[in-house]
């Protein structure tokens, strides 16, 4: 009578079955890194979108106190911002050479121009803006004095506006997310 040995199949399961370990391992942590990359991408692309509505309410909200306080331009002469800008520096726009020429600044977080409550209202606080508005200035940069659009007696004003991922007490250049926008004004006298 012949005995065959069965021993050659033997701890074969073991090995296969650790490398299958391995490499489903490795597949789950790739997937795990790429789900986590592509959250802070999207929080991040979330986060921008909202700092640049928040300079576009900063835009708004300036379009707002130039149409209540259009006598204050005639009456009052330009004066230096830099001083009174926490976050929104001339520095933001090339074409603009100094903001020493500005009639108003304002700040103010999104929860205070937008009504909402709850969570709603805690993460609008979280967002701010800051505008100053000057004279528009002419092909140099220099916002000396008011230019006039042509044919008219109506001057052009430039609103300068910059939304921040923080409250505008806490928010500054080197540490924060910072949109600059601007936009060309003309009041109608």
């Amino acid at each position: 009578m012949k005995i065959i040995k069965k021993n050659s199949e033997r701890g074969f399961a073991l090995p296969l079955a650790l490398l299958l370990l391995v490499v489903m391992t490795i597949m789950g942590a790739t997937l795990v890194n790429i789900t986590s990359t592509e959250h802070n991408a999207n929080t991040d692309k979330d986060s921008n979108q909202q700092v640049f509505y928040a300079a576009e309410s900063g835009i708004s909200v300036a379009k707002s106190w130039m149409v209540g306080n259009i006598t204050k331009f005639s009456s009052s002469p330009p004066n230096n911002l830099d001083s009174r800008l926490r976050f929104c520096k001339a520095s933001f726009f090339p074409n603009l050479r100094s903001s020493n020429n500005g009639f108003h600044t304002d700040r103010k977080s999104l929860n205070q121009v937008i009504s909402a409550s709850g969570d709603e209202a805690t993460r609008l606080g979280k967002y701010s803006f800051e505008y100053f508005i000057a004279y528009t200035p002419d092909q140099n940069g220099n916002n000396s004095s008011g230019k006039k659009k042509s044919g008219t007696n109506n001057i052009l004003y430039t609103i300068y506006s910059c939304g921040c991922n923080e409250t505008a007490s806490k928010c500054n250049a080197q540490n924060n997310i910072i949109i600059p926008l601007e936009a060309v004004v003309t009041l109608v006298n």
